[in-house]
């Protein structure tokens, strides 16, 4: 019996397309100026302190934005990176630049799985502060409250058996009784290796019936 999903959102709740096409473009686009007028804020201060961290040596402001663009444009999943996004992001949000994109049928059904009472969770590599802005400025409105909790990158690699290991501590339910949902195999396979249960969103894909994960195509189509 499955008590607990877990799941990614490129791809699985979220379109590719609205990550690849609008989020990170309004980010890059966006970044230099940002940074040069909140360098003084305390949440960005530390951000540039985790990027000089990151790289093991002390940046300047220049050199800092410098590696944060080159960041973005090799599109590293890097914390600091990930959670300086997650500020430009919530600008956008604020100022209706654009909202969050979510399936039709994902909405559907994390409302139904959650009026049911199973628990739901997100892992993605975006920040937590990044989901949280994307399912609060959706068209469907703030749908934060079908979530129990997120995690990101600070808990491991996505591709890592670790990272779902400690998820599965932390939200103290047996594997074999979470659900984990993805487009990326590397991902499903390192949940797998934990005892997860695992289900590949392939969208637009055609389903192959011998993938090392059941296929699906989409939310509609799981059947717990």
């Amino acid at each position: 019996m499955i008590k607990a999903i877990v799941t990614d959102i490129e791809g699985t709740t979220s379109s590719l397309s609205f990550v690849k096409d609008i989020l990170f473009p309004y980010a890059s686009k966006n970044i230099e100026d940002y940074v040069r007028q909140h360098a003084a804020d305390n949440n960005v201060a530390t951000i540039l302190k985790d990027v000089s961290a990151e790289i093991g040596k002390t940046l300047n402001l220049e050199e800092t934005i410098s590696q944060l663009k080159q960041w973005i444009e090799q599109d590293k999943k890097i914390t600091p990176l990930k959670s300086l996004q997650g500020l430009l992001w919530e600008a956008g949000y604020k100022n209706g630049d654009f909202k969050g994109h979510i399936y039709e049928d994902a909405f559907q059904q994390l409302k139904h799985w959650h009026d049911k009472g199973i628990k739901l969770y997100v892992y993605s590599s975006g920040s937590v502060y990044a989901q949280k802005l994307l399912f609060g400025h959706t068209e469907h409105g703030d749908l934060n409250y079908l979530f129990s909790g997120y995690f990101d990158t600070t808990i491991g690699a996505k591709i890592d058996v670790e990272s779902y290991n400690k998820i599965v501590d932390q939200l103290n339910i047996n594997a074999d009784e979470i659900l984990f949902l993805s487009d990326i195999e590397a991902e499903l396979d390192a949940a797998s290796n934990a005892n997860m249960n695992t289900i590949w969103l392939v969208r637009d894909k055609e389903i192959n019936s011998k993938a090392s994960h059941q296929q699906v195509p989409d939310f509609i189509s799981i059947d717990l």
